[in-house]
């Protein structure tokens, strides 16, 4: 049986989107059974409008990602979680989507699934290593193996050499570069890999 990854995100202003897709196309291109899912909008509207780039990102979003389900979590035999930096930490809006998998955890529904992690921010030392550590708390509550790209390929150091995962500085709003987006792929492959491993 296909490995299942659930690669669960959420994106302002679409850089961590863009991450998320190319972590999703790695784990496809190792055979993987993918579902790409966005964590639910908790902002008003009002704060969206006010930032043209976030307005126009879930506008594009809103009919072409899924919102994330529990049903998802049970379903993936692997997971990928991406969230933009808030204070060196998780947004609020995967946070809570996380939050709401008590039952599950309880269950026993995230014992020994791999996992790994994606961030993007606007500065270079923004946050991205600390909200993806952050991240990592609640895998080991969950008891889940956490997977991070470590220095295991060369075209990891391209995209900035982050072992704890992909990140991407978004200085003025540009989306990630090809390195970086490599980056996520591979991720994304790595974790397929692994998740295979595990369930041989």
């Amino acid at each position: 049986m296909a490995v299942r990854v659930a690669v669960i995100y959420y994106s302002a202003t679409g850089n961590v989107h863009q991450l998320a897709q190319a972590v999703a196309k790695g784990a496809q291109s190792r055979g993987a059974e993918v579902r790409l899912r966005r964590a639910a909008e908790l902002a008003p509207d009002t704060a969206i409008d006010s930032n043209p780039a976030w307005r126009a990102h879930v506008d594009a979003t809103k009919n072409s990602v899924e919102e994330a389900t529990l049903e998802d979590l049970e379903w993936a035999s692997a997971y990928a979680f991406g969230t933009p930096t808030r204070f060196g930490n998780t947004s609020a809006q995967l946070k809570q989507f996380i939050d709401s998998a008590g039952g599950q955890w309880q269950a026993g529904v995230f014992h020994n699934k791999p996992v790994t992690s994606f961030t993007s921010a606007m500065n270079r030392h923004g946050g991205q290593e600390s909200t993806l550590l952050s991240m990592n708390n609640v895998f080991y509550h969950w008891g889940c193996i956490i997977v991070p790209p470590g220095y295991t390929d060369p075209l990891l150091f391209a995209a900035g050499g982050n072992p704890y995962g992909t990140s991407w500085p978004s200085g003025g709003g540009e989306g990630p570069d090809q390195a970086t987006l490599a980056a996520a792929e591979y991720q994304g492959r790595h974790l397929a890999d692994i998740a295979t491993q595990l369930a041989s």
